[in-house]
């Protein structure tokens, strides 16, 4: 299995290089910044400066970008975008490490967790960015995406616990009553999902057993 990992250095997509790599994927990690993955095949490259020619031939390329500055944040949208143009009409899956405030909290789905009354406001500009960004990924028919939504607590440097409840559109709650997982085993979940998963065009949502 090839894999491109862009955005690697962060703190998810670094977990993601690392599990993939303990699967025996052969994985190339893409980065602005010089190389703080596992991974020896490695791109210093902006995400809108890569071509087609970047991602040809990989099986799955997974988006780990992530922006938290009011400045930064419209490039959740703008470098999405620049993935799925050069993917169009590619078999390559595109696999977005997303949010969680857009998850649904009834079943009529017209309610998100960004919108309930416990929201931080701090986070509701970042929200509202990967809102907007899932929103444009929906419309792309033309890219088999899957756009993996954590659970509300998403912990940085939580346990590998190696299990979790794959979900869908709502939030779920497992038997502690939590939305919770961590990094680790949110990179567990990505890479089953590249492995055996087929939520084409889907977003599906992981959280800690």
């Amino acid at each position: 299995m090839k894999l491109a990992v862009v955005a690697a250095n962060g703190k998810a997509g670094k977990l993601i290089v690392k599990e993939a790599l303990a699967r025996g994927f052969e994985v190339t990690a893409f980065s602005r910044g010089e190389n703080k993955t596992e991974s020896k095949n490695f791109v210093q490259k902006e995400i809108q400066d890569l071509t087609k020619e970047d991602l040809a031939g990989f099986d799955a390329v997974v988006d780990a970008f992530g922006a938290w500055t009011e400045d930064t944040l419209p490039l959740h949208s703008t470098t999405l975008s620049h993935l799925c143009d050069i993917l169009s009409g590619t078999e390559t899956r595109l696999l977005v490490v997303g949010g969680a405030g857009s998850l649904y909290v009834n079943k009529e789905h017209t309610l998100c967790v960004a919108e309930g009354p416990d929201f931080p406001d701090m986070f509701k500009p970042l929200a509202a960015a990967m809102a907007k960004a899932l929103g444009e990924l929906r419309l792309r028919k033309d890219v088999k995406w899957t756009y993996i939504s954590p659970a509300g607590d998403f912990q940085a440097e939580g346990e590998r616990s190696g299990k979790y409840i794959l979900a869908g559109e709502e939030l779920t709650l497992n038997a502690k009553n939590e939305s919770i997982i961590s990094y680790a085993d949110y990179a567990i979940a990505m890479i089953d999902e590249i492995e055996k998963g087929n939520h084409i065009q889907q977003r599906i949502s992981v959280v800690r057993e």
